[in-house]
C-alpha cells in the first residue's frame, strides 16, 4: 500500500496526498512555483530552501531526471507537493535523496489559498510519525522566512575555480549559487572562480567583475553581506542577481520587504524601461525591491510593480531580480547576462 501524506499549514488548513518520497516530518514555508518544467532544478536550487515547493503543473516528473539538469550537488526543496507525480525515475531519485514527496495534492486549491493568506510556515508529513494535530502545532511554531539568513548553509566553505581561463576574470560570490549562472558566464568567455559569501573584499575587488549570486532567505538580516557589497561598489564592475541585486540595493539606500507569495516560475513579465521591451523571465524570490521610481530603476515587474533591475553607473553596478540564465526558463534576459561580460572584457582589453 502506498503510504498516506499530508500537508498541515499553520493556519490549521490541512491537504491530504500520498507519499511517493522518503517517510518523514518536514517543516518550512509553503510556496508555489507556476513553472511548467524544471521541477529538477527546482528542487536542487539552492534558493529553494527550507521551502515546501507546490507545482502548479499538474504533471510532474513525467520527462524523467537527468544529473546534469541539478542546479546544485544536492536537494535543498523541504519538500515537493504535487497534483500528479509520475515515475519511476523521478519519485525514486526523490526517495533515494530523502526527499519528501506527495502525490495527490489539491494543488489547485493550495495554491489559491497561498495566494489569499500569504505563504506561511507548514509542514509535510509522509507517514504515520505524527497526526494531524501534533503537525499543525508544529507549523505554528515554525519560525517565519521573514529575518531568516540563509546563505551560511548554502554557500561554499571555500573558493574553488569552476572555469580558469577566460577574456575576463570574473568572481562569483556564493549566496546560493546555481550552476546555470555559472555555466552560462564560462559559456560568455568568462575565467569564473566561486568565493563565499563573507570573501574578503580587497580580494574580490582584484577582479574584473563581481557577480552577487542569488540564494535563499530573507536579505535584510544580511548585514554583513551588504557591508561587504556597500564597500566593494565603484572598485569593480558588480552585477547582483535575485539575492545579489537585493543586496545591492540595500548597499546603496534602498529598502526591500517579504512578497505576500512570491515570484516563482519561468512566466514572468517584466518591462525593460528603457527599450520598452517586455521579457518573460524565469523567477524564484519571496522579497523584492520597494519602488522609488527613481531613474536608477531599469526593469519593472509587469505583475505588481516591483524592482526588477538597477542600473548605477556611477559605482558601475548593476542588478537583475530575474534570472537571466534562465535555468530553466525562456532566454529572453539571456543577452544581460552576456552583455555584461563583454562589458568587463572590453574594459579589460581598453
Amino acid at each position: 500500500m502506498t503510504p498516506s501524506g499530508f500537508l498541515a499549514l499553520a493556519d490549521g488548513t490541512v491537504f491530504r496526498g500520498e507519499s511517493v518520497g522518503a517517510a518523514g516530518v518536514r517543516t518550512g514555508e509553503a510556496v508555489f512555483t507556476t513553472g511548467m518544467s524544471g521541477y529538477q532544478e527546482a528542487v536542487t536550487d539552492p534558493s529553494f530552501a527550507e521551502q515546501l515547493v507546490c507545482f502548479t503543473a499538474p504533471m510532474v516528473g513525467n520527462y524523467g531526471v537527468d544529473e546534469e539538469r541539478s542546479e546544485s550537488g544536492m536537494t535543498h526543496a523541504s519538500a515537493v507537493l504535487m497534483r500528479e507525480a509520475r515515475g519511476p525515475a523521478w519519485t525514486d531519485w526523490l526517495r533515494e535523496r530523502g526527499v519528501v514527496a506527495l502525490t495527490g495534492i489539491d494543488t489547485r486549491s493550495l495554491v489559491l489559498h497561498l495566494r489569499d493568506d500569504g505563504s506561511m510556515p507548514a509542514v509535510a508529513v509522509a507517514g504515520d510519525a505524527v497526526t494531524v494535530d501534533e503537525a499543525v502545532d508544529l507549523a505554528r511554531a515554525a519560525p517565519s522566512m521573514s529575518g531568516r539568513a540563509l546563505v551560511v548553509g548554502v554557500s561554499t566553505q571555500e573558493p574553488y575555480v569552476h572555469t580558469g581561463s577566460g577574456r575576463a576574470r570574473i568572481a562569483v560570490v556564493d549566496y546560493g549559487v546555481k550552476r546555470s549562472v555559472l555555466h552560462r558566464l564560462a559559456r560568455a568567455g568568462a575565467a569564473v572562480t566561486v568565493y563565499p559569501h563573507d570573501a574578503d573584499v580587497d580580494e574580490l575587488a582584484g577582479y574584473d567583475g563581481v557577480l552577487l549570486s542569488p540564494g535563499p532567505g530573507d536579505p535584510e538580516p544580511l548585514a554583513d553581506e551588504t557591508a561587504r557589497v556597500r564597500e566593494l561598489v565603484g572598485r569593480t564592475s558588480v552585477l547582483g542577481i535575485c539575492l545579489g541585486h537585493q543586496l545591492l540595493a540595500l548597499a546603496t539606500g534602498h529598502e526591500t520587504f517579504k512578497l505576500p507569495f512570491g515570484h516563482r516560475g519561468s512566466n514572468h513579465p517584466v518591462l525593460e524601461r528603457g527599450s520598452g521591451r517586455v521579457l518573460v523571465t524565469s523567477q524564484n524570490h519571496g522579497f523584492a525591491v520597494r519602488a522609488t521610481e527613481g531613474e536608477e530603476e531599469t526593469h519593472v515587474s509587469l505583475y505588481d510593480g516591483t524592482v526588477e533591475g538597477l542600473e548605477l553607473p556611477e559605482l558601475r553596478a548593476r542588478s537583475l531580480q530575474f534570472h537571466p540564465e534562465a535555468g530553466p526558463g525562456p532566454h529572453d534576459a539571456w543577452p544581460l547576462l552576456e552583455r555584461w561580460v563583454d562589458e568587463v572584457a572590453v574594459g579589460v582589453s581598453a
